[in-house]
């Protein structure tokens, strides 16, 4: 059923409305982004002047809102003919992200005198933006684009040094980045189209976005999940899970407080493992176990450090010495926080151990290709027994027995 005249009408007022605020923000023009604001509204056009200044530094090569729907609830208080409006965000960052990101914004929108303005927006459900936290410093490396809040120039430059080693490094372990050491990233009027393409082909663009908000606590409001999942966890990877070709690059988002507790080798190893998770996102499906998802990541970050298993996995190596060695591949509910203690690091250190293994007794390329042949499926069950069977020649049962034994010399 469609719109009635009136319902219609007001639905071209609103889309018009955030069409106007929209190329306000994208061509620096604050006196037109506040004209679009309430003028009665005092505390929101504070907040959206702010927001405006927050945004100075990140390069954007898009910013759209598409209205989803109008009315529903409207908080009361004000004047005018008040609408609540559901719209979709969707912005790009210039130079790093195919596709544009795509997040929920709920407004509420007055009409008075026959104008209409944007009167307040509710920011209580879903993850904030990192400009919503306060400004925004940006860094440019040469396959990275750092973003930070509460951070100095200085910080964010050397997180960018670092990621801009990870980028070659996962390129070569993965075997199938395009952008070589030393490559600057591709201009903003390369297609969404092509980018698309190459991740649904296991390609990646060999550029990483991280960010590092003010604190912990601001981590947990971008990811929109509870503080309590990421105390002492140094970084996390968002992003869609699966090769639809339509997910933008991930995020890379630092947690500022454990990740400064770590030395220089732990942060190059972190931001290694995350973007490793970057490259093979798109060949990540819901058949991908954790060991294998966490396992590859682990064994490109330790790849070339010439770190021993016991050096690297030192949970792992306790439980052996206590003759305590593991039965079984570690399953997804270990990669969890709760449990016994030890049980989360020696999972990771187990799933290393596996890619470790085969990498060393089929080859790096082998693991790369089981890798995308487990991801290759849509569905767990059957996935990795057939994937070992296509590409290692080996059943399931089979594997497991040479890893445990695999475990076993390496600590023995």
């Amino acid at each position: 059923m469609g719109l009635s005249g009136g319902q219609d009408g007001e639905h071209k007022a609103v889309t018009a409305l955030l069409d106007r605020w929209a190329k306000a923000l994208r061509d620096r023009d604050e006196r037109a982004f506040l004209s679009v604001v309430d003028p009665d509204a005092e505390g929101f056009r504070t907040e959206q002047r702010a927001l405006f200044a927050n945004l100075a530094a990140v390069p954007l090569a898009s910013w759209d809102y598409r209205l989803v729907r109008t009315g529903g609830f409207v908080p009361s208080g004000g004047d005018g003919h008040r609408v609540a409006a559901e719209a979709e965000l969707r912005y790009r960052l210039a130079d790093y992200d195919t596709v544009p990101v795509t997040t929920t914004a709920r407004f509420t929108v007055v009409r008075k005198d026959d104008q209409w303005y944007v009167a307040a927006e509710d920011t209580r459900h879903g993850p904030r933006q990192l400009w919503q936290q306060g400004p925004v410093t940006a860094v440019r490396g040469a396959h990275s684009l750092v973003l930070g809040v509460g951070q100095d120039q200085a910080r964010l430059k050397a997180l960018a040094d670092l990621a801009d080693s990870a980028v070659p490094a996962v390129s070569t372990a993965w075997g199938s980045g395009r952008t070589a050491p030393g490559t600057a990233p591709p201009k903003s009027g390369a297609t969404a189209a092509a980018g698309a393409a190459a991740r649904r082909g296991g390609d990646w663009p060999g550029r990483v976005v991280v960010e590092m908000p003010a604190s912990v606590d601001r981590m947990a409001e971008l990811l929109d999940s509870p503080v309590a999942n990421y105390r002492g966890i140094a970084a996390v990877t968002t992003g869609e899970v699966g090769g639809s070709g339509n997910a933008p690059a991930d995020r890379i988002i630092v947690n500022p407080e454990a990740y400064g507790t770590l030395g220089d080798f732990g942060r190059r190893v972190v931001l290694t493992h995350e973007t490793a998770h970057v490259a093979t996102r798109s060949l990540t499906s819901a058949a991908t176990p954790l060991w294998l998802s966490e396992g590859f990541a682990d064994w490109t970050a330790y790849r070339g450090t010439g770190r021993t298993a016991a050096q690297a996995a030192p949970e792992l190596a306790r439980a052996v010495a206590e003759g305590k060695p593991p039965k079984d591949l570690p399953a997804d509910a270990d990669f969890g926080f709760a449990g016994e203690q030890g049980r989360l690091a020696r999972a990771y250190e187990e799933g290393w151990l596996a890619c470790r293994m085969i990498a060393e007794r089929w080859g790096e390329a082998k693991l790369v290709a089981f890798y995308r042949a487990v991801g290759g499926h849509q569905r767990r069950p059957g996935a990795v027994s057939a994937a070992l069977h296509q590409v290692l020649g080996v059943s399931e049962d089979g594997f497991t027995q040479r890893w445990r034994a695999y475990v076993a010399s390496r600590f023995g």
